[in-house]
């Protein structure tokens, strides 16, 4: 279904990415990244923060390193300074590439039990589909972000897989 090579890939896909957006919503004062604008989680900045939240809950899974019990319903709001959100942002890119780096058959092929925020039981799911979230779910958000960021006046950038740069 998937290989370590494809984790490699959108690991490193996911930091490209996570850059252009940051730099784009650089471009924009504080109020604008924290203006309501419709989507799920309100704002450019909650977003991202929920966007960072959910990747610690999914690579936590994988990784066996730090997560968080802060609620989804809070995860637009549990980091509230911009410059800690980036700081964290790139920190948690990195540790998705260390980790892809690294995974293995073992890592893809088998069970997770899956207690999802704010659940009282788990169930079973497989490991792939799992990492297929994880990077889903990134990719999701992001397109929120992006709409916000272009209705809001920042430049645009490519998001397209086939022209991310060999070095990113």
């Amino acid at each position: 279904m998937i290989t370590p090579e494809y984790l490699q890939h959108m690991a490193r896909y996911n930091r490209w990415q996570n850059i252009h957006l940051f730099a784009a919503a650089d471009t924009l004062d504080d109020d604008a990244r924290r203006a309501e604008r419709g989507a799920f989680f309100g704002s450019i900045h909650g977003t991202l923060a929920h966007l960072l939240w959910g990747d610690l809950r999914w690579i936590a899974r994988y990784d066996g390193g730090a997560s968080t019990e802060v609620p989804v319903a809070e995860s637009g709001r549990w980091i509230t300074q911009w410059d800690d959100l980036k700081s964290q942002r790139r920190a948690m890119d990195a540790r998705i590439i260390a980790w892809a780096e690294t995974a293995g058959p073992g890592d893809i092929d088998g069970m997770l039990d899956l207690r999802p925020s704010g659940a009282t039981k788990s169930f079973p799911l497989p490991k792939a589909v799992g990492l297929m979230q994880l990077f889903n779910h990134q990719t999701h958000h992001r397109g929120q972000v992006h709409a916000m960021l272009t209705a809001a006046g920042a430049d645009s950038y490519v998001t397209d897989i086939p022209f991310m740069p060999a070095e990113a």
